[in-house]
């Protein structure tokens, strides 16, 4: 049996995810960054290497990416709500055409900030 997710689903989904993924990983990393900036260079600079250096950079772009787009989604989702709460936005072809501009607009606010942040580059 094959289910699909209807995409007003999936964005609720998604927008509980971004926040929790913010508030659980961001927290984290903050907290790991400052501590690391707080026990000295050596501290800081092995969490330096881990998110700028190992690989590339890699997990720091992915961890970078993932919580730019968390950010842009939730907000986005969340106007959505608000937009919901005020009593709009429930006939089924206006709440599909909202759901998908969350996505759509997230993923191109993403992609547009970090083609600023590596454009110096």
């Amino acid at each position: 049996m094959h289910v699909r997710w209807p995409i007003t689903m999936m964005v609720s989904i998604i927008h509980r995810i971004t926040g929790d993924g913010m508030a659980l990983v961001g927290t984290l990393l903050l907290v790991w960054w400052l501590a690391a900036l707080a026990a000295g260079p050596a501290n800081y600079e092995g969490f330096q290497w881990l998110f700028a250096t190992w690989q590339h950079g890699v997990l720091g772009y992915v961890v970078g990416v993932g919580l730019t787009f968390s950010l842009f989604q939730h907000i986005a989702s969340g106007i959505r709500h608000f937009v919901m709460d005020a009593g709009a936005g429930y006939e089924l072809k206006g709440n599909r055409a909202m759901a998908w501009m969350t996505l759509i607009g997230s993923s191109t606010a993403t992609i547009l900030f970090w083609a600023y942040l590596l454009g110096g580059k």
